[in-house]
């Protein structure tokens, strides 16, 4: 023991030297080395309440867990479930779905209300009235009108057509009865041979409907259990195609990184979600696109162009376009895929800035002052990249359409406002219906026939007719006056007033192109016109609601420079105004919404490229404001000091007679001897537009008679004797009343 002794506060020191290097390591309190370890309780003894490693108190031994411990633990399984992702998923996936089928059933039901009833019609006109569009309300109000008159006349029809079926009924089935009888007696005064013979073929039919019955019978059932499930798919399909599922029930799209940009990988994304069954075989075949052109910026939106792959076309996607502008976040008319003349197989694609195309459009530039040069052009819009558009007027035309309130008055008002502050221009507008939208222009016009009857129908021919014998004498003018000159230029038309340029605009032509008696001969005159006029300064408008191919003659479309298609109805309107096949080919106004893209035109001719989307100015006038009329003051005092066209002097009486004889003899002593009567009234008016442009055939037979010198039939055809005249001429002239001396007609 006392060898020992010596060892132990060694020990301890050491002890004590390692736990106070770990207390300055650690931080840590000190640690009473003396205290011996606890000695496990005895089996007997009392313990206090235990704890479950949850925190619950723990039930004694032998005892089942408390009705409190029970509840927390279903408390939080159950929210452990609830808040659990694939709950949410379940949940999300189980709406979404349930939401399909419900919102497919209201967008059914929808339409079928719509289509039995007239609440597109109220729509179009609560629209149209806050547009403050009063035609398009009464034309609408007068579209319900005509339905609610055809659902009446469909009822009726289906009424009286019970009974006629219920008779239908009661004979077809007295004939059955009847050839039934006659089979029995035939059956039996035939004896057994010859009655196979003469039932065969009813037997057979017999077993026939007998077999279909059975197969009827078997089929019935399943198909009968199956309706329901066919019906509740149907519904889901719309609901799916409508997007009817609300927003918290979508798909989180972990996998879906659409952008805002239309980059090259949103681009290539889009095309392989158009549902093409050829793009899509191509993509699993590796296929790389070729860029033309990368996407770069482009006004107010993205250009770029891409090679297509083999068995994809440009008409294919065209076809999707709807689709391809959803994959890129855009509307449709804000994506437009075509393309170019010079690169077959590529696609050329341009998408608009999300919501570029709609807002305010910016002031007319001439509002508020300035001239205009017809030889120049004038400003009539902005494009789709917010580019200014220019209106040609020299050695162009345009046909303007769309449907009642989509805009095109305010494209032709703002095209003529540019024309007449050139003070070179004259102005004609013939309105084949009854509206104001000419009147504030007015005082500046040359012209102004408004109305649908025949009387202003046979005006606007007589127009064409003028304009046809017009052009003639321009071009003999500008032969003589221009020298190598190809076309009229602004120097000559200010050194010689009958060459001043020329506006002319036909308002709803189809009025004019449809009539049943000048309906021919308005298509012929136009087309001779419009084939000559780009090189004399004579510019035609024409403007349509309704643009098809019976109402808007198809060479008259071939021939027109200038086309501006505003919200069409339907693919056959739409190339109509702009050309055939301009639909397929991606060049469409389908896809606006005169609702809401009021004034805003597809155009052709309009700028270097092949279309241009084009938002035109409005110059407003209403009862709050009025910009029109300052424009056309302003037209007048730029028009003072200039010389108007050649026209009979005001209250200068016209020698009728004379101008008569001039006509007849303008091809000379040796020309021919006889003269259509129209063709002497065309001439007539060419030579004197104010005077004659009116004239009727009675009005010519009127100065004719009294001198013995009226019309007569020959061929078939009125015709004007020269000679007649030529001697009525001379008596006249000769008649000391007269004061005149004798003129010589020759």
């Amino acid at each position: 023991m006392t060898d020992l002794a010596p060892e132990a506060p060694a020990a301890a020191m050491g002890t004590v030297h390692d736990l106070e290097e770990h207390r300055a390591r650690t931080g840590g309190t000190p640690v009473n080395l003396t205290k011996p370890d606890p000695a496990p309780p005895p089996a007997d003894a009392e313990t206090g309440p235990q704890t479950t490693p949850e925190g619950d108190a723990a039930p004694p031994d032998g005892a089942g867990p408390s009705s409190a411990s029970v509840w927390r633990r279903t408390a939080r399984l159950t929210r452990t479930v609830v808040t659990h992702e694939r709950t949410r998923k379940a949940a999300r996936l189980a709406a979404r779905h349930g939401s399909y089928v419900g919102g497919g059933a209201v967008v059914l039901a929808r339409r079928a209300w719509d289509g039995r009833t007239t609440a597109v019609h109220q729509r179009m006109i609560a629209s149209a009235a806050a547009a403050g569009q009063i035609e398009a309300v009464a034309e609408w109000q007068d579209k319900a009108d005509r339905f609610r008159q055809a659902r009446h006349a469909r009822r009726m029809a289906l009424i009286t057509g019970i009974p006629a079926m219920a008779k239908g009924t009661l004979i077809g089935a007295g004939v059955l009865e009847g050839a039934l009888l006659a089979l029995g007696i035939a059956m039996a005064l035939s004896d057994g041979g010859q009655l196979s013979d003469v039932i065969a073929p009813t037997m057979g039919l017999i077993e026939f409907i007998h077999t279909l019955c059975v197969v009827v019978s078997v089929v019935w059932g399943p198909l009968l259990a199956a309706a329901p499930w066919l019906l509740l798919l149907a519904l889901w399909a719309v609901g799916r195609s409508r997007g009817t599922a609300p927003a918290w029930a979508q798909p989180d799209g972990d996998g879906e990184t659409r952008e805002v940009v239309p980059d090259e990988g949103a681009i290539l994304e889009a095309l392989r979600n158009l549902g093409l069954g050829p793009m899509g075989k191509a993509v699993k075949a590796g296929w790389q696109p070729r860029w033309v052109s990368p996407t770069t910026r482009l006004g107010n939106g993205w250009h770029t162009q891409l090679q297509l792959p083999l068995g994809v076309t440009v008409e294919m996607i065209n076809g999707k376009k709807k689709v391809l502008a959803h994959n890129l976040l855009r509307l449709p008319v804000e994506v437009w895929p075509t393309e170019p003349s010079n690169q077959p197989g590529v696609l050329d694609l341009w998408v608009a800035d999300q919501g570029s195309l709609s807002g305010k459009v910016p002031p007319w530039p001439l509002l508020e002052g300035g001239s205009a040069d017809y030889f120049k052009g004038v400003p009539i819009g902005v494009s789709q990249r917010g580019e200014p558009v220019f209106g040609k007027l020299m050695a162009a035309n345009y046909m303007v359409g769309g449907i009642m309130g989509s805009g095109k008055s305010s494209l032709v008002i703002t095209l003529l406002l540019g024309a007449m502050l050139d003070p070179l221009v004259e102005i004609e507008a013939y309105v084949m219906a009854y509206n104001v939208d000419y009147d504030p222009l007015l005082p500046r016009l040359r012209a102004l026939v408004k109305g649908d009857e025949d009387e202003q129908i046979e005006a606007a021919v007589e127009a064409l007719r003028g304009l046809r014998d017009e052009v003639t004498e321009r071009g003999k003018l500008l032969e003589q006056l221009g020298g190598d000159e190809v076309r009229l230029t602004r120097e000559i038309a200010e050194r010689d007033p009958r060459m001043r340029p020329k506006v002319v605009v036909f308002d709803e032509c189809h009025e004019l192109f449809m009539h049943k008696k000048y309906g021919a001969e308005a298509e012929e005159l136009a087309i001779k016109v419009m084939k000559k006029a780009r090189k004399v300064g004579i510019t035609l408008i024409w403007v349509t609601v309704s643009p098809t191919a019976d109402s808007i003659p198809k060479d008259v479309t071939r021939n027109t420079s200038h086309r501006a298609a505003f919200a069409v109805g339907d693919h056959v309107a739409n190339d109509g105004l702009l050309g055939t096949g301009k639909h397929k080919a991606g060049i469409t106004a389908t896809t606006l919404n005169p609702a809401e893209n009021i004034g805003t035109a597809l155009t052709v001719g309009f700028t270097k490229n092949a279309f241009e989307l084009v938002r035109s100015y409005y110059v407003r006038k209403d009862a709050k404001t009025d910009e029109i009329t300052p424009v056309v003051n302003r037209a007048l005092e730029l028009r003072d000091g200039i010389a108007p066209m050649p026209e009979a002097a005001p209250g200068e009486q016209a020698d009728h007679l004379r101008d008569i004889a001039d006509v007849l003899f303008e091809s000379g002593p040796d020309g021919p001897a006889r003269m259509r009567s129209d063709e002497v009234r065309q001439r007539l008016a060419a030579r004197n537009p104010a005077e004659y442009r009116a004239w009727t055939a009675s009005d010519l037979k009127q100065v004719l008679e009294p001198h013995g010198a009226a019309p007569y039939k020959s061929n078939g055809l009125m015709v004007i004797s020269r000679d007649r005249v030529r001697e009525a001429l001379r008596e006249r002239d000769a008649d000391p009343a007269t004061g005149g001396p004798e003129s010589n007609a020759e």
